[in-house]
């Protein structure tokens, strides 16, 4: 095994937990029904503090994704 191997193995671990632990902080998407449910208990600004760290994350689980994706292409064609 050479210490590229290692090294793009280890970035593919590291990624698999960053890209879990993003995926679990998004809310869900029926979490916007339970504020119509329960009378809105949200204000205006909430919502947007909200939908905008959802957006955030998403972005950011998009980025990690296509990186994890380009390392196990690499790691496919070097192997």
């Amino acid at each position: 095994m050479d210490i590229f191997e290692i090294v793009v193995g280890f970035v593919l671990l590291a990624l698999a937990v960053v890209i879990s632990a993003l995926v679990m902080f998004q809310s869900g998407s029926d979490s916007k029904l339970s504020g119509t449910i329960s009378g809105g208990s949200e204000t205006f600004f909430g919502k947007s503090k909200v939908h905008t760290r959802d957006k955030t994350l998403s972005m950011w689980t998009g980025i990690c994704s296509a990186i994890f994706a380009v390392a196990v292409i690499v790691l496919f064609v070097i192997v």
